[in-house]
């Protein structure tokens, strides 16, 4: 007998049941192509109601016993064949209070009639409980003409299972707020809720049997089919297809999310693809501008951070051009005004947007094509180039209103100039302080989104950040010039150089509001390859200050030049600071100069505006006067009411030198004190103004303490240490101006410095000039042999005979080379012109024709007389000493 599969009957040839997944084979088509001669066997469609309801089948003999038992009754009653083969049903299976019952109709059953009913049964022990059964029964003729029976049989738990899973179903499909669709192998709507007809409009049933075709745009509807294929092939599913399309009388488009996962029947077979929709064009409206929310925020995060890090006007707006592109838009440009650049203020066209700019930084992300100067169509304008707006050009009314102004592309997209792809323009105004300082442009290509509100607003905002900047910018770039012009003024001319001496200098002026300060500082050559340190700074401030720093600057080298030892020179700087104003309350100067010096020393900074106070004619300034020789390593110093110098030996903390302070210059009555130092090679010293260490942010002695702990690490290069001094220390106050000096000892080698003590006695002058020749000699420099001989000879002449006490000889080499005669006569050397008559007198005249320079300076035990010579550089010819002997007759 044969029984009830899951895809249909089972014929008993070789018939045409279809694969596990629901499709025929080639063999399956032809024969459904052949004749209707023969009958055809197939499987039915998938989606049978057998896939759900599995039926089984037994049959009852003429003697009431189960004479055949199928498989499936086997696998749904869970009761094998060997068990119930040859038995009474009713005794093997009907519990014992219902087998009367069963009894009687199994009687009727036999007797031809048919019956349909419930049935319970009882599984074989072990396995699950009883069931209940529903049976229908058909009487039943074997080829003896006995009666028997037919039994189909379904399992009642099942077929409550099935009309429970079709409720749940029906009340998910159609009350789910979502779209839900279900299409076939075919890819044709089955079914679709009421929610999708709502969205799209008519009823349920108007959709059944389309396509995506029906009710999504071509582009759309082919994406939807080919993923409704690619699923239904392969059973993965897809999540959030985003699709795109209109809602009938609607202009807006909308977005809808489509997950697709393949259905299967009960036997595995698939039997559709199943779409879940939503419309989520509220949520990527809200998602796009959170995005644009984020994007914007983080634009300006970046601008504030690295727009503004630089002091070059080229630099920031390239920054801001960097930042903008290409995450706010394709293509930027910055022009700033030219007057502004040049320094004029005020520059006429700048109140109406008609001034000249240039145009100073230009960025793409799609072209290198410059932007045109105001509109699409206008020429474009290249990066350094000067150029106007038009007046009645966007570009002008932005400038000239200080409001942004957007700006359409061109329609049309013929010729290849970048005008053509551009299709949005924004024109922001660069405004600081109130003033307009350029513009910057925005532009947008075609296939980007044009601008809207929020960008005009972001912008704006970008726009007034970078303004703020470059105006900054421009500010420290004119003051940066005029403290170049001053600090040029100040400095020693060229580099500094010194022997024995490295040098490294720092002068910082003041802000606008400050004005001009009179802090100065200078390097200074003394003879005998000794080198004079000042650092100066002039109270007050103004054009007043300036001309004294100028007038006790320039005396403080004449003095230098005099070789005066270091407190004189502040004695003679004292009385010509006092010479240099009016009369005063000297008094009034000696109780302010006491308080400066207090201050000095560590006491608390006092009021600017009090020092000055009813001095307005009064010339006050502190110095600090320094002489370094390279031969003895020691330095003198002496202090004019200023702060002390730092010393700092290798491997030690820096040291605040004891050098009595003094008064201020121009006070007067006060003598100043001086000591000497020695300096190990190596050291370094440090002399500077108050600015440095002074602020009103902090006392004077934590300024001081900030300083020694910068120098504590002081083996990096000079320039390094100043570089690090400056930005340890708090010297962006912008109270007073900054002036540094630092020089770093190493002292002249003992190779490079010949020393002999001669007798006051006639032979010591060929002694002089064979100690010359073999020194000259041993350092190679036999050019200079014959003229130094000659020079030394008249020297320690002029010692024999105008001098007294023992002589001595000191060679010295260097960037130049330095010969000195010492004597014990306190009397200078005079240079006179001799007669044509005259046998002598001439010597010195000689010393000045031969040497580069030549003088004198008085010792604490008599008097030294020098001279200089230049070091052979093999460009110039050094003077033939005959013909300058010949060129003084």
């Amino acid at each position: 007998m044969s029984e009830m599969s899951s895809g249909g009957v089972v014929p008993a040839q070789n018939g045409g049941r279809g694969g596990a997944d629901g499709r025929v084979d080639p063999g399956e088509r032809r024969r459904a192509r052949e004749p209707q001669g023969a009958p055809v066997w197939q499987s039915s469609r998938p989606g049978s109601i057998y896939d759900y309801i599995k039926a089984a089948s037994f049959s009852l003999g003429p003697d009431g016993r189960i004479d055949q038992w199928s498989e499936r009754a086997a696998q749904m009653l869970g009761i094998p064949a060997r068990h119930a083969l040859g038995k009474d049903p009713v005794e093997a299976f009907v519990p014992g209070e219902f087998r009367a019952t069963g009894r009687r109709k199994v009687s009727e059953i036999l007797d031809g009639r048919e019956w349909t009913g419930l049935v319970p049964y009882r599984r074989e022990e072990g396995r699950a409980p009883e069931g209940l059964a529903e049976i229908y029964v058909m009487p039943a003729e074997n080829e003896n003409g006995e009666r028997g029976a037919v039994c189909l049989v379904v399992d009642v738990r099942a077929l409550r299972g099935i009309e429970t899973d079709l409720a749940a179903a029906q009340a998910v499909f159609g009350q789910s707020p979502m779209g839900f669709t279900l299409f076939g192998t075919d890819l044709r709507l089955l079914r679709v809720n009421e929610r999708f007809a709502t969205v799209f409009g008519g009823p349920a049933s108007r959709y059944r049997g389309g396509t995506p075709h029906d009710f999504l745009p071509r582009p759309e509807a082919e994406r939807m089919t080919a993923a409704l294929r690619r699923v239904l092939e392969t059973g993965e599913p897809v999540s959030e297809l985003q699709l795109v399309g209109q809602v009938p009388g609607e202009d807006d488009r909308r977005r809808w999310s489509v997950s697709l996962y393949r259905l299967h029947g009960a036997s595995g077979r698939p039997i559709g693809v199943a779409a879940l929709a939503s419309d989520v064009t509220g949520r990527r409206r809200a998602e796009r501008e959170a995005a644009n929310a984020r994007r914007n925020l983080a634009l300006l995060n970046e601008a504030g951070a690295r727009i503004g890090n630089s002091l070059d006007l080229e630099t920031t707006a390239r920054t801001l051009l960097d930042v903008a592109v290409p995450q706010f838009c394709d293509l930027a440009s910055v022009d700033l005004y030219q007057g502004l650049l040049a320094g004029d203020e005020e520059q006429p066209g700048m109140s109406d947007g008609s001034a000249e700019l240039r145009r100073v930084a230009f960025a793409s992300a799609v072209s290198d094509v410059p932007l045109p100067g105001g509109a699409p169509e206008e020429t474009p304008v290249a990066v350094g180039a000067v150029h106007r707006y038009p007046f009645n050009s966007p570009c002008a009314a932005a400038l000239r209103t200080a409001q942004a102004q957007i700006i359409p592309g061109r329609e049309s997209d013929d010729g290849p100039e970048l005008g053509a792809v551009v299709h949005s323009t924004l024109a922001v105004p660069m405004v600081a302080r109130d003033t307009v300082v350029g513009l910057v442009q925005f532009s947008r290509t075609k296939g980007s989104e044009p601008f809207g509100e929020r960008d005009t607003a972001l912008a704006v905002e970008l726009a007034a950040r970078a303004a703020v900047c470059i105006d900054n910018a421009r500010l420290y770039r004119r003051e940066h010039e005029r403290a170049l012009i001053l600090q040029r003024s100040l400095l020693p001319p060229g580099d500094p150089e010194a022997a024995g001496l490295d040098i490294a200098c720092r002068y910082l002026p003041g802000t606008t509001a400050t004005e001009v300060g009179g802090d100065w500082f200078d390097v200074i050559e003394l003879p005998g390859h000794r080198t004079a340190l000042v650092v100066g700074d002039v109270m007050g401030r103004g054009l007043r200050a300036a001309v004294a720093m100028g007038e006790l600057r320039t005396a403080v080298r004449t003095l230098a030049l005099l070789d005066l030892e270091p407190a004189e020179v502040l004695g003679a700087l004292d009385e010509i600071a006092q010479g240099l104003g009016g009369s005063g309350d000297r008094g009034a100067m000696a109780r302010t100069a006491r308080s400066r010096s207090g201050a000095a020393l560590g006491g608390p900074a006092q009021d600017r505006s009090a020092r000055t106070a009813d001095l307005s004619e009064v010339y006050l300034a502190t110095c600090v006067y320094a002489v370094y020789d390279p031969i003895t390593r020691r330095c003198t110093f002496a202090n004019a009411g200023h702060l002390p110098p730092v010393l700092v030996e290798e491997g030690e903390e820096a040291l605040l030198l004891d050098v009595p302070p003094g008064m201020p210059l121009g006070v007067g009555g006060e003598p100043f004190e001086e000591i000497e130092v020695e300096v190990p090679d190596g050291a370094l010293l440090a002399l500077y103004t108050d600015g440095l260490v002074e602020s009103r942010h902090h006392p004077l002695d934590e300024g001081l303490q900030a300083f020694r702990r910068a120098l504590s690490d002081s083996g990096r290069p000079l320039e390094d240490v100043c570089d690090h001094v400056l930005s340890a220390l708090d010297t962006s106050h912008g109270e007073d101006d900054i002036a540094l000096l630092m020089a770093r000892v190493h002292g002249l080698p003992k190779d490079a410095v010949g020393d002999w003590s001669l007798a006051p006695e006639p032979r010591s002058v060929s002694r002089a000039r064979e100690l010359a020749r073999d020194q000259l000699t041993d350092w190679g420099l036999q050019a200079l042999v014959d003229t130094t001989e000659l020079l030394v000879s008249e020297l320690v002449t002029n010692a024999l005979r105008h001098g007294q006490g023992e002589i001595r000889l000191r060679l010295l080499l260097d960037r130049t080379l330095v010969c000195e005669v010492w004597d014990a006569d306190l009397a200078q050397p005079r240079r006179r012109r001799a007669r044509d008559t005259d046998e002598g007198g001439r010597g010195l005249q000689l010393v000045g024709l031969l040497s580069e320079r030549w003088g004198s300076r008085r010792t604490p035990r008599g008097k030294t007389v020098w001279f200089e010579l230049a070091l052979p550089d093999g460009d110039t010819t050094p003077v033939d000493p005959a013909e300058a002997l010949l060129s003084l007759f």
